[in-house]
């Protein structure tokens, strides 16, 4: 069962929330979305795939957004609408449409589904889950550089007595 708290409108993001990570894909009215999955010769491997992470090509598929979602719940998510004007969504949905069907270099890093459609809307590649893990792996990185620090300092300080 579908599950949102706002109608989608053509052109609008929608955040789906999948198990570990969110798959990210356009709407572009009529009940479909535009988005990029794995190539079609990895049988049964949809969107929410393992192999969605592994490949290093996808595709773009325009699909009903029930099937996208599954299970899964979703919302509309333009969240960088206060940062980026969004582009005219008559030139949103020609650019995403004119996308379908072709096979693209992906990475999980930066070429994913959420840079894929926050190009198309904003005309800027941009992927939160990915700024919030490199944020994260560089705090870690500064905590643990900071108690080896501490660790050096407090173990000299003690062979100086």
């Amino acid at each position: 069962m579908l599950q949102s708290q706002q109608e989608p409108k053509p052109g609008d993001l929608i955040e789906i929330f999948r198990i570990g990570y969110e798959h990210w894909a356009i709407y572009v009215g009529d009940g479909y979305v535009i988005h990029l999955a794995p190539p079609s010769e990895y049988p049964g491997a949809g969107s929410s795939s393992i192999f969605s992470v592994l490949s290093n090509r996808a595709e773009v598929k325009l699909e009903p957004l029930e099937a996208v979602v599954g299970g899964c719940s979703y919302r509309v998510n333009n969240h960088l609408d206060g940062k980026y004007k969004p582009r005219p969504v008559q030139e949103i949905i020609k650019a995403a449409r004119e996308e379908v069907g072709k096979e693209i270099v992906y990475s999980v890093v930066t070429r994913n589904c959420e840079h894929f459609v926050t190009n198309l809307r904003y005309d800027k590649p941009c992927c939160r889950q990915v700024e919030k893990a490199m944020i994260g792996v560089g705090a870690t990185l500064g905590v643990g550089a900071l108690a080896t620090l501490v660790y050096a300092v407090m173990t000299r300080k003690r062979q100086n007595q």
